[in-house]
């Protein structure tokens, strides 16, 4: 766990790969600012001698000011900072590495063209998720905003590793259909049979009584980067998360025998993940 500029220490990462002192990175999952023009607040759980207090924090800043210094979201601020960053991952892969950006609808346009510039064009995007939600708030003035997408790229569209993972497909009706060699099944909702996962993902955020909860303000559910980590790698396999936060990538790992780095340049993210791990 490193806590600093991830750019540098990415680049540093990267001479280490060169010199063979680390294996290459398999899998990097990039959970960037958002480009929301806003600072959130996060309200941790920290554990003490005396049992568990919430103390309230300032996340992370994602505003972004003109390379002049004036006021104003700066776009090109973002931009710059969002591709250096994909470079350094495509460059911490492994020959069969994947990479997996995290953004919402305000810049994922943005950095799906960068990353198509970044990795030689969209034959290597393997897929477009969209990760479906019920959390938040909502709009009389528009529909409201229930859903982030995570883009999937590999570095070699020939090469990459990949484990199909699968998900309930109810029957029409929620009756059998009893067709031969199908095998089915009954849950409280009805039948069904079980299919390759699709593109569409519906899993809930982060609750507020969860016990994964930390009150980091942007914290992602572990059933999220599960997916993501047994369908994309191997047992032993590295995984890097330039941006941890509340370490969710790392906690997953560790429940299911990956190697795991993560960068932070914000103290309380460090102290969030290491408390979650066991680190202190």
């Amino acid at each position: 766990m490193l806590q600093g500029e991830n750019l540098s220490l990415m680049a540093s990462l990267s001479k280490q790969i060169g010199a063979g002192e680390r294996a290459p990175i398999n899998l990097v999952y990039m959970d960037p600012p958002y480009f929301s023009n806003q600072n959130p607040e996060s309200r941790l759980r920290l554990k003490t001698t005396s049992g568990e207090k919430i103390v309230k924090t300032a996340g992370f800043k994602d505003t972004w000011k003109a390379a002049d210094g004036t006021q104003g979201c700066s776009l090109e601020s973002y931009l710059e900072m969002l591709t250096a960053r994909i470079i350094a991952a495509r460059e911490l892969l492994a020959d069969d590495g994947v990479l997996w950006i995290h953004l919402d609808r305000r810049a994922v346009h943005y950095a799906r063209v960068m990353a198509d510039e970044v990795f030689g064009g969209n034959d290597n995007l393997i897929n477009e998720i969209i990760w479906s939600y019920k959390s938040g708030g909502s709009s009389t003035k528009r529909f409201s905003n229930k859903h982030d997408t995570l883009l999937f790229y590999a570095k070699n569209k020939h090469k990459y590793k990949f484990s199909p993972q699968k998900e309930k497909s109810y029957n029409r009706g929620l009756k059998p259909y009893r067709f031969k060699g199908v095998k089915e099944y009954r849950d409280e909702h009805g039948w069904y049979t079980m299919v390759n996962m699709k593109d569409v993902w519906d899993i809930p955020m982060v609750g507020r009584t969860a016990a994964e909860r930390t009150g980091y303000a942007t914290q992602k559910p572990e059933a999220l980067l599960e997916r993501i980590i047994l369908a994309c790698t191997e047992k032993e396999d590295t995984c890097l998360d330039p941006f941890c936060g509340s370490g969710t990538l790392a906690g997953v790992c560790a429940k299911h025998e990956r190697k795991w780095i993560c960068i932070d340049e914000n103290p309380e993210a460090i102290k969030t993940s290491a408390d979650r791990l066991g680190l202190v």
